[in-house]
C-alpha cells in the first residue's frame, strides 16, 4: 500500500524522513505473525503503530486490545493477562478469563511492556514461544493464538544489564524493532502537526482557526518539546481556546511553553513565577523531612546522654552545670552547621515535640495540596488517568498508588 494512503488512512501527520522510514517498516512486517518491539519517548504515537500493523494484517478481523503495563499494580498483573480459578487469591470470587485468552487469533498490544515484573516476564516468555500459559491458580496448561506488539520508552537492554528485565524476552519481542522518532527530530512536521490540531479544536470548541506568525513558527519549531506530540497537542488545545486569534504572536506563544530545562505541565501565566514557586515547593518539603529526621536524631541524642550519663552524673556533680542537659554545648562544632546546633541554650523534650509536630503539621499540609492536584486534574481529564498523569508529569503507576492511597477510585 502506498505510503500517503496509510498515513491518511490512520490520521499519520508528517512527512520527515525518520517518520517514513518507520512507517514503511511497519507496513512490510504487518502482513507476517513476527513479533514487534516500538521503541520511542512517551507521546510520540506508539500505539498508532501498532494499529497499523493490525489492521493491515491477516488478524485484522480478530480482536485487538492495547494493555498498559505500567497501569497495572503488580499483584494483579497476572491475572489481567491470563486470567485466573476462582478462590486463586482473596477476592477472586469468581473464573475470569485473561486477555491472552479473550483475544485469541488476533493482536495484544503491550504498552511500557519494560515495566512488567520479572515473573510476569517469565509467562509472557513461555506465550511467545510456545502459545501456552497457565491461569492463575489453575494447573491446566491453555493454547493461545495471539500476535504481540510491544512498546517501550526504556532502554530494554540496559535494564536487562540492571537485572530488571530477561535479556531473552528482549530478543523474543524484539523480531522486528521499530523506533518512532520523538518530534524534536521531526521539526519539519511540527507546524504540520499545529495546523491540523488546531483545526480539530477550532471545529471542536468552535472558535475561530488560529495561525502563527513567522517568529511565533520559528520558536515552535525551536522547541524541545520533551512531551512530544501529546505535549504539542495539548498545548494547541490551550491556544486555541483562550487566545482571541487568529493571528497568534510570539509572545502570546511563548506563556504556554514551559521552561526548556524542565519537563512541567503547561503553563498558563508568567512561566518563570511558576517555576520558581515549583521549585520553591519541592525544597521547601524536603527541609520539612530532612528536620523531621533530625529532631529524630536530636531526640534519641538526649535520651540516649540522659540514660548513659546519669552514673557520671552523679560521680562528677562538682563539674556539671545545674539545670537541663544541653547535649548541643558538649558536642564538637562542625564546620559549616548552623550556630544554633552550638548554642548554650538549654533544649527541653517539650521543644522537640513542638518541633516534630509542626514538621508533621506541613508535611499533612502538602499532603492535602496532593490530593487537591490530582482530584483536580482527574476531574480536568473526566478520570482519564493517563492524561492526568501527563499534566501531573508522574507515571500512570505512580498515578494509580496516589488514587489508591486517597482513596478516589470513585
Amino acid at each position: 500500500m502506498e505510503l500517503q494512503s496509510v498515513k491518511q488512512r490512520f490520521g499519520i501527520v508528517g512527512n520527515s524522513t525518520r517518520l517514513n522510514t518507520a512507517l514503511e517498516t511497519a507496513i512490510k512486517v504487518a502482513p507476517t505473525e513476527m513479533n514487534v518491539l516500538i521503541v520511542g519517548e512517551s507521546g510520540v504515537g506508539k500505539e498508532s503503530f501498532s494499529k497499523i500493523i493490525h489492521q493491515m494484517s491477516p488478524r485484522k478481523h480478530g480482536p485487538f486490545i492495547a494493555v498498559n503495563c505500567g497501569a497495572i499494580p503488580e499483584g494483579t498483573i497476572d491475572s489481567e493477562l491470563f486470567g485466573h480459578e476462582k478462590g486463586a487469591f482473596t477476592g477472586a470470587t469468581d473464573k475470569r478469563k485473561g486477555y491472552f485468552e479473550t483475544v485469541n487469533g488476533g493482536t495484544i498490544f503491550l504498552d511500557e511492556v519494560g515495566e512488567l515484573p520479572l515473573g510476569t516476564q517469565a509467562r509472557l516468555l513461555r506465550i511467545l514461544e510456545t502459545g501456552e500459559f497457565i491461569k492463575v491458580g489453575s494447573s491446566s496448561v491453555q493454547k493461545t493464538d495471539v500476535r504481540v506488539v510491544a512498546a517501550t520508552n526504556r532502554d530494554l537492554l540496559e535494564r536487562a544489564e540492571q537485572g530488571k528485565f530477561r535479556e531473552d524476552l528482549y530478543y523474543r519481542l524484539a523480531t522486528v524493532p521499530i523506533r518512532v522518532p520523538k518530534l524534536s527530530e521531526r521539526k519539519e512536521d511540527i507546524y504540520l502537526l499545529f495546523r491540523r490540531f488546531s483545526q480539530q479544536f477550532s471545529e471542536t470548541h468552535h472558535r475561530p482557526l488560529i495561525t502563527l506568525d513567522q517568529e511565533a513558527q520559528s520558536l515552535l519549531e525551536a522547541y524541545a518539546w520533551p512531551g512530544n506530540v501529546r505535549q504539542l497537542r495539548n498545548i494547541t488545545e490551550q491556544i486555541c481556546v483562550l487566545e482571541e486569534g487568529p493571528l497568534i504572536t510570539a509572545p502570546a506563544l511563548s506563556k504556554y511553553l514551559p521552561n526548556n530545562e524542565t519537563r512541567l505541565p503547561m503553563l498558563l501565566g508568567n512561566r518563570e513565577e511558576f517555576s520558581s514557586g515549583m521549585s520553591e515547593r519541592d525544597i521547601f518539603y524536603k527541609v520539612l523531612v530532612d528536620l523531621r529526621k533530625d529532631v529524630n536524631d536530636l531526640k534519641r541524642v538526649v535520651f540516649g546522654l540522659l540514660e548513659s550519663g546519669a552514673g557520671a552524673q552523679s560521680a562528677n556533680m562538682n563539674t556539671m552545670p545545674a539545670g537541663p542537659v544541653n547535649p548541643a554545648a558538649y558536642m564538637a562544632p562542625v564546620a559549616g552547621e548552623p550556630a544554633i546546633l552550638h548554642s548554650s541554650t538549654p533544649l527541653h523534650d517539650d521543644d522537640f515535640i513542638e518541633a516534630e509536630e509542626a514538621a508533621g503539621e506541613e508535611v499533612l499540609s502538602l499532603e492535602q495540596q496532593e490530593l487537591e492536584m490530582i482530584r483536580k486534574a482527574l476531574h480536568r481529564h473526566k478520570g482519564r488517568r493517563r492524561d492526568a498523569a501527563q499534566e501531573l508529569g508522574i507515571s500512570e503507576r505512580t498515578l494509580y498508588r496516589k488514587i489508591k492511597q486517597y482513596e478516589l477510585e470513585d
